[in-house]
């Protein structure tokens, strides 16, 4: 079994929601759980899930090569993800995001050394009023990234 009894028990509430014959509409949640528990979502994980929902393995590939919440690798014990779409970059989400980079000593899609932060560059989130925007560990948003604001985040999590 590549999944928990507990993770699966989560999957079965998912599934729980909808009919029968759309229980592929929980292939989301599904793979979410999935990462929370493995911390990725490698092919025997994906597979896994598809077959568990009673989906065809190629569609859960889908979802999670389409959106950048769920990792295909390890990535740090804090993923870093900072919007630079159009409305966060005219309002310094660009210059965040080289500030990370900076600090961290690592681009977009790497880790630092010590496994502790991973960096990511993220499409919209919804927050453009908030901008720059940074998503920690695809679940919590952090608004107003400024320089000041990235390193007390960046000494909270240490």
């Amino acid at each position: 079994m590549i999944l928990s009894a507990e993770s699966l028990k989560q999957i079965d509430v998912e599934l729980a929601k909808y009919p029968a014959d759309q229980r592929r509409s929980a292939v989301m949640s599904a793979l979410r759980i999935a990462q929370t528990e493995k911390g990725c979502l490698k092919p025997e994980t994906i597979e896994y899930v598809a077959e568990y929902i009673g989906i065809a393995p190629v569609a859960a590939y889908e979802v999670a090569t389409f959106y950048n919440m769920y990792d295909l690798k390890p990535v740090g014990k804090y993923k870093l993800t900072v919007c630079t779409n159009l409305p966060c970059a005219l309002r310094g989400g660009v210059a965040a995001a080289d500030y990370l980079k900076q600090r961290l000593g690592i681009g977009f899609g790497e880790t630092t050394s010590d496994g502790k932060f991973t960096l990511v560059e993220g499409e919209c989130m919804g927050a453009c009023g908030d901008a720059p925007v940074m998503l920690l560990n695809n679940h919590k948003m952090c608004s107003f990234m400024t320089e000041e604001a990235i390193e007390a985040k960046l000494a909270e999590l240490n």
